[in-house]
């Protein structure tokens, strides 16, 4: 097929070339980085800036690239926020929101091959909270309507629960059901290193605001035993 042709069938401009959905698939979405880029913005808007700064190791240029494909695909697209903030910011579009099934299921397989990531790995508070959506027992989640905030060194995210949905997004809660606050250390040990849930609430390592059945809530759906 020739450039030509390629650019009118919409295809990426370094294609496999091969008629096949999971090939169509990895021209989209298959270079380094595009979807960790996809991960972040799963969490809500971000400006450029923001996403630089939680994609250690990605450089400027590179980000813009992607970020530019991601539009030409459809799976990105450009917003500024109301006033005063007034930034220009990047969005998952429908079709980009589409990922997550197939982004939670590489997230389950990869769960099993990272028992104990090395100490100097990057870890980030965000990174948890996109896995905590898609490892949420779905069964202890049905019938609930609530949201659970978490903040983590300063920094906020929130979990919306609602009927066997679990909603992962950047920034503070408008009304939260419960607030757990705790340090990135405390959650890379809930996630790699076998600290117990219930043993970081009762130690002290987390402290929660909310009533207790919302805290029973959380532990049946985020950590089942």
């Amino acid at each position: 097929m020739s450039t030509g042709n390629r650019k009118l069938c919409g295809m990426a401009r370094r294609s496999y070339e091969q008629a096949c959905t999971l090939a169509r698939t990895l021209d989209v979405i298959g270079e380094r980085w595009t979807l960790l880029i996809v991960r972040e913005l799963m969490l809500g808007p971000q400006r450029f800036t923001d996403l630089l700064d939680r994609l250690p190791g990605i450089g400027r240029n590179l980000l813009a690239a992607r970020l530019r494909h991601l539009e030409e695909e459809g799976l990105v697209a450009r917003d500024r926020l109301a006033p005063p903030a007034a930034s220009r910011v990047y969005r998952l579009t429908e079709d980009g929101r589409a990922l997550g099934p197939a982004m939670a299921e590489l997230g389950r397989w990869g769960a099993e091959r990272l028992p104990m990531p090395p100490r100097d790995f990057v870890f980030r508070p965000g990174w948890a909270v996109f896995p905590m959506s898609y490892l949420a027992d779905r069964e202890a989640a049905a019938g609930l309507d609530e949201t659970w905030e978490f903040r983590i060194d300063g920094e906020a995210f929130h979990l919306r629960v609602a009927d066997g949905r679990v909603i992962p997004r950047a920034g503070a809660a408008e009304r939260p059901d419960l607030v757990l606050t705790l340090d990135g250390a405390t959650l890379r040990g809930l996630f790699f290193e076998g600290l117990d849930p219930v043993e970081a609430l009762s130690g002290g390592r987390v402290a929660v605001e909310g009533p207790p059945e919302s805290v029973q809530h959380a532990l049946a759906v985020l950590a089942p035993r």
